[in-house]
């Protein structure tokens, strides 16, 4: 998977902090110092309308009252360093698969070849976007997982967390740093919600397939049914592509995920479960509600 926008961080190692600025909280996690788990997470509500996340719009409308709810919130799962997996919304980064018969070895070549492919799809100028991307074997060639967005609307982000006083070295996407919390050895769909977006991902064999963003005017409201139905054309599409079907299915971002499995398990026959695990958290992550987590948990235990 693509793991990152911008990778820049001062101790030359993967942080062991993330915080995720979702459009209605901020949220972190520390993992613990031998990995495998996040031992302590955090949460705070942001007043409604201080972060509206969009492609070309400034995101952060109130961009004093964000970078103090990062400094308290990240604050309060301690740890000594100051460097920080930052997670953006969903709505802020569109991620691309892109195929391709080869790529040219040299990456500054390569990456000018992705921008070139990304130029026509997107709604922005794409010599005005920061674009990471990882390439991945497909058949004969090479899929580009890309993850682009607006310079401008990235350095907002990244300011108020150097405002909080902390370094963002790592740089994701929720929905990509979300499925480093997913074991996709067999033919895996992961659905994430938020409060504007849900976001479809199929896996197989650890390798990202399918990856989609809508548009989500209910936000976590969505009922199982509704979000069946949004996922069904993803999933038809995979099973004619590939031939597989879908053999597990992970969700986040519902508070109650097992309201979605009937309808979701009666569409691909599939087993449903909360992406976040309890094992994946220490005991001491406080009152943070797994379904909120994926996010960060993922940046954290990819």
């Amino acid at each position: 998977m693509v793991r990152t926008m911008n990778t820049k961080f001062k101790s030359g190692s993967k942080p062991k902090l993330a915080c995720e600025i979702a459009p209605d909280r901020v949220l972190a996690g520390r993992v613990a110092d031998n990995g495998g788990i996040v031992e302590m997470c955090a949460s705070h509500e942001l007043a409604p309308g201080s972060v509206v996340p969009d492609l070309i719009e400034p995101n952060l409308r109130e961009h004093g009252s964000v970078h103090q709810t990062i400094r308290e919130v990240l604050g309060s799962v301690g740890g000594r360093s100051h460097d920080v997996v930052a997670v953006l919304p969903d709505a802020a980064v569109r991620v691309a698969l892109l195929d391709f018969e080869e790529l040219p070895p040299n990456r500054e070549e390569a990456e000018g070849v992705v921008r070139f492919r990304l130029k026509k799809s997107l709604p922005f100028d794409v010599d005005k976007a920061k674009v990471s991307y990882q390439a991945q074997p497909s058949g004969s060639g090479v899929r580009v997982i890309a993850a682009v967005a607006l310079t401008s609307v990235v350095e907002d982000y990244e300011s108020a967390f150097r405002e909080a006083g902390y370094s963002p070295g790592i740089v994701l996407p929720s929905m990509l740093a979300a499925l480093g919390a997913a074991d996709a050895g067999r033919p895996t769909l992961v659905v994430k919600v938020d409060a504007r977006t849900t976001s479809i991902a199929i896996l197989e064999n650890q390798q990202l397939l399918l990856f989609r963003t809508l548009e989500n005017t209910r936000g976590v409201t969505i009922t199982g049914e509704q979000l069946a139905e949004e996922v069904y054309p993803s999933v038809v599409f995979f099973q004619d592509t590939y031939h597989l079907n879908i053999d597990q299915i992970f969700v986040a971002g519902l508070p109650e995920s097992g309201g979605a499995a009937p309808a979701l398990r009666a569409q691909t026959g599939a087993e449903v479960q909360e992406l976040v695990s309890a094992s994946q958290l220490g005991a001491s992550v406080g009152s943070v509600p797994r379904w909120r987590m994926a996010g960060v948990v993922g940046a954290l235990l990819c």
